[in-house]
């Protein structure tokens, strides 16, 4: 199919500035049905799950296809998995020296083997890896808790070590409910002829664990039940909801228990979408949109399998926007856009973008999702996300018969999020921003950009590290990937972006005509500043993209300083004129050398989660001012060379 250059729907309106963080009392799923609607919609007995028995061995040769050799493959290799003790002194480690992996590696490769035993024998159907899951199953109910250490500062003691006396549910201890309730489901039975307290111990932890303590509790701030003013709802909520819904609909077979479980969650996420703008962007960025959006959609797919297609938002236009920003922020040859922590690396997963657009009849997601498949022979991923598996299988054939081809929209304006795509034919696309500087997996960012050429990065978003005890503490932004002086942004006055709701873009506005985004930057730095005013724009023309800063200072201290962040061949060999070569791509920045030194400083990546990306090293080009003004215009151009 050839590629379709379509106008954003976000972009209709052409200059449009709102205020971020806009909390709106939608509450989509409670005007959809409510508890008595709910509880009669509701198919009991698990009778709605679509998916064959464990003994239907044809049902399942047809479900599997040609993964059913793969998964048998992967369920060998589990049948030596030691199952691994996580010592008191590994959740000890998070609060000695931050360190999370100490914990998390083996307690995740424990619970990989479960899941890859669990699809193992739902392939083959001999019982060759029961014992083994057994195993695994009876180690998991003997584990304290099923919570991450970096997590389980929920619980009232504060600390890294799990307490026998209270139960927290978490993103991990959630995907372990999940994960042993469908084991459950499909092999309780089974387990009974071995013996009944082993399906008996597990119902019980299940019940424990994540059904009385969903229900009893309302204090862990993913819930958002006691959410204030101003107050943060990203991910954790629909991931975390989606967990427990799941749990429920395998578990609980009281219809009364069952609907008022059902309908609490749907108060819950109704959090999320509330928190979430309208224009349907992600601020936690591209990586995050799979446990976010995407993790949305798993949660409302469910409800609405589970009601019969009675308990829908599927046709709301903001759940349909939410969808497609994962196709909007693609740039290109495994690029996307990579505000906050997110990934320079990515695209997302094809199987749930296919189902997602389906579900919300978007045909730029199927496209996408369609052109993904493509290219990669995986078809879906393995893990021990049993929902997403099982529903990659359901809907493969479908997937598998589409063709598609990239899209790619001629901008995309999120005017709540205030995120703006642009490109040209040239080959440029560009991404701005502004916001405010508390927003999930906040970056010290407003008013930054993204430059690509022909898809490859050229300023760049160099992203985050890996997670410690540091990254989600006071401690946050001393880590030099958070700060905006490491993104493509001004130090004023010798002064940084400050952290805080309070910091944040005002006048902000696109023009799709003209091609220019900008926003007023100042209320980002705080008072010492001194700064009265300052409009960074972004206007792409044909061959380049030119940037503006015009601002107005109450007092000047320090010679302000334009940094942009690279992480190919730099050459400053003459004044006015930066090049920047990076994988056969070549695009010179272009500044007043009267008003203007340039350098460059080299960051060496020692953290793999960034080396992986960039390589060994990236560099922050800095444009000092030769002059301390209170008023003025700067002006540099990026354009394309041969």
């Amino acid at each position: 199919m050839p590629v379709k250059r379509t106008i954003c729907i976000l972009g209709l309106v052409l200059l449009f500035s709102i205020h971020a963080n806009a909390y709106t009392e939608k509450n989509l799923l409670q005007q959809t049905a409510n508890l008595e609607q709910v509880k009669s919609a509701l198919i009991t007995n698990q009778k709605w799950v679509p998916y064959p028995d464990y003994a239907d061995r044809g049902g399942w040769d047809k479900l599997l296809g040609d993964n059913k050799a793969l998964l048998i493959e992967r369920a060998e290799k589990a049948l030596s998995h030691p199952w691994e003790v996580v010592k008191a002194t590994d959740y000890l480690e998070y609060e000695r020296s931050g360190n999370r992996r100490i914990m998390e590696d083996p307690f995740g490769r424990n619970n990989n083997a479960i899941a890859d035993l669990l699809l193992g024998e739902l392939a083959e159907g001999k019982g060759r890896f029961t014992d083994q899951l057994i195993n695994g199953v009876f180690h998991s109910c003997e584990m304290t808790s099923w919570v991450l250490s970096a997590h389980l500062g929920a619980q009232h003691s504060g600390r890294s070590l799990p307490d026998y006396k209270e139960h927290v549910i978490d993103l991990t201890s959630g995907d372990m409910g999940s994960l042993l309730a469908w084991t459950y489901y499909f092999f309780h039975a089974e387990f009974d002829k071995v013996n009944p307290v082993i399906a008996e111990r597990l119902r019980a932890e299940l019940q424990e664990r994540i059904l009385d303590t969903y229900m009893k509790e309302d204090r862990f701030w993913w819930m958002a039940f006691n959410l204030k003013p101003g107050g943060m709802v990203n991910n954790w909520n629909p991931w975390c909801n989606f967990n427990v819904l799941q749990c429920f609909l395998l578990l609980e077979n009281d219809t009364d228990k069952l609907a008022e479980a059902v309908y609490r969650t749907m108060l819950s996420v109704d959090k999320f979408i509330n928190y979430t703008h309208a224009d349907g962007g992600c601020e936690e960025g591209p990586s995050y949109w799979g446990h976010a959006a995407g993790k949305m959609y798993d949660y409302l797919q469910l409800l609405s399998d589970g009601t019969g297609g009675k308990v829908s938002v599927f046709n709301n236009p903001m759940i349909r926007n939410m969808g497609e920003y994962i196709v909007r922020s693609y740039v290109g040859n495994g690029w996307v856009v990579n505000f906050a922590d997110a990934s320079a690396r990515g695209g997302g997963d094809a199987p749930i973008i296919y189902r997602y657009g389906k579900a919300v009849n978007s045909d730029m997601m199927m496209q996408h999702a369609a052109f993904f498949n493509q290219q990669d022979d995986k078809k879906f991923s393995f893990g021990r996300d049993i929902f997403r598996m099982l529903q990659s299988l359901l809907y493969a054939p479908e997937l598998n018969a589409l063709q598609g081809a990239p899209q790619a929209p001629a901008y995309s304006w999120y005017p709540e999020t205030e995120f703006c795509y642009m490109t040209n034919k040239s080959g440029f696309f560009v991404a701005a921003k502004g916001g405010y500087n508390n927003e999930s997996h906040n970056h010290n960012d407003i008013g930054t950009f993204s430059l690509y050429l022909n898809t490859t990065p050229i300023l760049i978003d160099a992203g985050v590290g890996t997670y410690t005890r540091q990254t989600f503490s006071s401690e946050r932004y001393t880590i030099w990937t958070m700060q905006g002086d490491y993104h493509n942004l001004p130090m004023i006055n010798g002064v940084s972006q400050k952290f805080g709701t309070e910091y944040r873009s005002s006048e902000v506005k696109f023009d799709s005509k003209r091609m220019v985004f900008s926003a007023n930057i100042a209320g980002a730095y705080p008072e010492e500043a001194g700064i009265k005013t300052w409009i960074r724009s972004y206007a792409l023309g044909k061959n380049e993209l030119k940037v503006t800063d015009k601002f107005e200072l109450n007092k000047t201290t320090d010679p302000n300083v334009l940094n942009f962040m690279t992480w190919g061949e730099v050459k400053i060999d003459e004044a006015g004129t930066v090049d920047i070569h990076v994988k056969g791509e070549k695009a010179r920045l272009v500044y007043d050398k009267n008003r203007f030194e340039a350098s460059m400083e080299t960051i060496t990546l020692d953290d793999p989660r960034l080396s992986n990306v960039w390589g060994k090293e990236i560099y922050r080009i800095s444009l000092k001012a030769k002059d301390a003004v209170r008023t003025g215009v700067y002006n540099y151009t990026i354009k394309q060379i041969k």
